[in-house]
């Protein structure tokens, strides 16, 4: 299999490709964020408020993926700025007449939001307050008295304010419902496994990647649709049952495609895929399927052992897709025995932290937030950063280059890995924005003769970029940097601008600010991304002990989607990794040996599943994640107590697979999964 584009070190022309095509509700999402700036730029230019480009770029941070969690980001976003205006209008009567009070009260505020960024639920838009504070506390500076000093906070105000107004409109119009965007995921999920079945060969990378993004976001959706009555109590049961099944079937088929022994006839293959499918069009139609009659042809009674698991899970999941109270009912209990060993065998093996260690998911701090110092250092790097900035165009007295005080704030991240990689991007995309940009200057807004014009040259700009940014992690820092050069430089007052010195000037100071963050965050207190690549390792090896102990089928199933969910995290992580300068990260080898132990959670996964569908507790399974996460060499194999000869040829089966990659995870180097995930 061809590698990756998401694991590549360097992106070629044909991977560039691959990111750039679409995706179910790739063009829907940037079509949206397009539709938002571009009235939100029309409402700036019927008020003349300024920085309208900034204004704009806001949306790029507040707009998700379905109408409800877009509007309740922007109306706290909105709360929380009001506040915080209102905090630095008390503040401008201390700070007005002194430039040492102003700037100092921008480092310490800048500080203390930067702090809760890096250390709390403020995380989406903590940094864009601060430089919205940042920017209220400058424009003090420019101002002569304390009445244009209110009303330059209350421009300062606006700037967000008319985004969030915008995004909530956009999103009432066209925005999706939770219950939608569920419907089509699994919809979707459930299409490709039956393509898998149809096509074990070409469908395996499709199952891979979708089972690393495919039914995680599910739930949260149907909380959402919950909330806003798009969905009753019963739909929101029944189509968690559903996310649950879809789970179960996408792993059946990925152990269909990548192992040869449990691959269907195709008389078999086809009659399952064909029921799927149906089921796809039924949850694409705003429905879900229920009391399915599973009728398959006379080749199910000859399999193999690795087949026979393969049909009875898939038969399993079809037929109670949707029904939760029927899938509670034949949840397997029959093994007495082995779920006893069960509650045994994680005082033996489930040394790893539970997948929630060390995290307060229900408050509004992160539990380490006073204990890891990583918090602090970014608060204190990225404000350094942003001060250094502001000082350095104010001396130069080049107020056209304020930008990269801007940009220290947008381009702000936690590791060393990170800042060097995305440095990259955001320099591409801020070249690609910057040419657009001065093309549409020179080419295009001589042409224009009115406020419309403008706006379809921001809509067509905003659409391209927004496509960069709604797709892959590998580029889409690139797509909000052309977004970013191109508002600066196309949107320069409530008009047509023609002026090429604006957009010089503040691309120039994009570039500064990318560079003085890259540098700072490489220099001063870097942080590796190894430890957290060791956290989350724990973490996984922990999904599937928890995994492999559950008793209930939907908990086995939800500790299978967040595990793969986090492998493909994981493997992102290796993949910045290499970026790390040596000073500051680790060698290649311990890059090999962590990519090695993801490799074989990857494979062992699907049979992993299936062992602990059938089996569940059984101790032999608990001992081979035991071996994965500490590499001691395996005990022999114990019998599980069974009840027919069929049982214990699949179980055999099952583990002599996972035998099989534990014994090879040291002959060579294993690929981690793909995980170039869409938002």
């Amino acid at each position: 299999m061809a590698r990756p584009a998401a694991e590549a070190s360097r992106l070629g022309l044909a991977d560039i490709g691959a990111l750039l095509a679409p995706f179910p509700g790739r063009a829907a999402a940037t079509t949206r964020v397009a539709a938002a700036s571009t009235l939100t730029c029309l409402i700036a230019a019927i008020y003349g408020t300024p920085e309208a480009a900034i204004s704009a770029y806001v949306i790029f941070f507040i707009n998700r993926a379905d109408r409800t969690s877009s509007i309740v980001m922007s109306v706290g976003m909105l709360v929380l700025v009001s506040l915080i205006v209102g905090l630095v209008i008390v503040l401008a009567g201390f700070t007005l007449d002194s430039a040492l009070l102003r700037v100092t009260c921008m480092a310490v505020a800048s500080a203390a939001l930067l702090f809760l960024t890096s250390a709390s639920k403020l995380r989406p838009v903590g940094a864009i307050v601060a430089m919205i504070i940042g920017f209220g506390l400058d424009e003090l500076g420019l101002v002569p008295g304390g009445e244009v000093a209110t009303r330059a906070l209350l421009y300062a105000w606006l700037m967000v304010a008319i985004p969030i107004g915008a995004n909530v409109v956009v999103n009432l119009l066209m925005g999706p419902s939770p219950r939608r965007l569920a419907g089509a995921r699994l919809a979707h999920c459930v299409r490709v496994a039956a393509h898998g079945l149809r096509h074990p060969e070409a469908g395996a990378p499709a199952i891979a990647q979708t089972l690393r993004d495919g039914v995680q976001p599910v739930a949260g959706w149907l909380k959402l649709a919950k909330l806003e009555g798009s969905a009753n109590a019963a739909d929101v049961a029944a189509l968690r049952q559903a996310m649950t099944s879809t789970m179960a079937i996408l792993m059946a088929a990925d152990v269909a495609c990548r192992q040869p022994g449990a691959r269907l006839p195709a008389p078999l293959a086809d009659a399952l895929a064909e029921m799927l499918d149906a089921m796809a069009r039924m949850l694409d139609a705003g429905g879900y399927p229920v009391e399915i009659a599973v009728t398959l042809p006379d080749t199910a009674a000859n399999l193999s052992p690795l087949q026979q698991s393969v049909v009875a899970e898939l038969r399993l999941a079809i037929a109670h897709y949707a029904e939760p109270e029927a899938a509670a009912a034949v949840a397997p209990a029959k093994h007495a025995d082995a779920e006893a060993a069960a509650a045994v065998a994680p005082a033996k093996y489930g040394d790893a932290e539970p997948a929630a260690a060390g995290k307060q998911r229900g408050g509004f701090l992160d539990a380490d937030a006073f204990t890891n110092r990583s918090h602090l250092h970014y608060a204190l790097k990225t404000t350094g950063a942003a001060m250094f900035c502001y000082l350095l165009y104010q001396q130069l007295d080049w107020p056209g280059i304020h930008t990269c005080f801007i940009t220290v704030y947008l381009v702000s991240l936690g590791t060393a890995a990170e800042s060097v990689e995305k440095l990259v991007l955001r320099l591409a995309g801020c070249l690609v924005g910057a040419v657009l940009g001065t093309a549409a200057i020179v080419f295009v807004v001589p042409a224009l003769d009115s406020v419309g014009g403008l706006l379809a040259l921001v809509f067509a700009g905003t659409w391209l970029s927004a496509w960069v940014a709604m797709g892959s992690p590998r580029i889409a820092y690139a797509g909000f940097q052309i977004a970013f050069a191109f508002y600066l430089c196309v949107i320069q007052g409530a008009a047509p601008g023609f002026d090429l010195t604006i957009a010089r000037d503040r691309v120039i100071g994009i570039l500064i600010g990318n560079l003085v963050v890259y540098l700072v965050f490489t220099r001063i207190w870097p942080v590796s991304i190894a430890a957290r690549i060791e956290t989350a390792l724990a973490t996984l090896v922990s999904q599937w002990q928890e995994l492999a102990a559950a008793r209930q089928p939907d908990q086995r199933r939800q500790h299978a989607a967040t595990a793969l969910s986090l492998q493909g995290a994981i493997a992102q992580d290796l993949a910045l990794a290499r970026y790390e300068p040596a000073s500051v990260g680790p060698g290649q080898a311990w890059i090999d040996h962590h990519r090695r132990r993801l490799g074989v959670l990857d494979a062992v996964a699907g049979p992993l599943f299936l062992l602990a569908e059938r089996f569940p507790g059984d101790p032999d399974v608990a001992a081979r994640l035991h071996a994965v996460k500490t590499a001691e060499p395996l005990a022999p194999a114990s019998p599980a107590p069974l009840e027919t000869n069929a049982d214990a040829r699949t179980r055999d089966a099952l583990l002599a697979i996972v035998d099989k990659q534990l014994a090879g995870a040291s002959s060579g180097p294993a690929h981690p999964p793909a995980s170039h995930a869409h938002t």
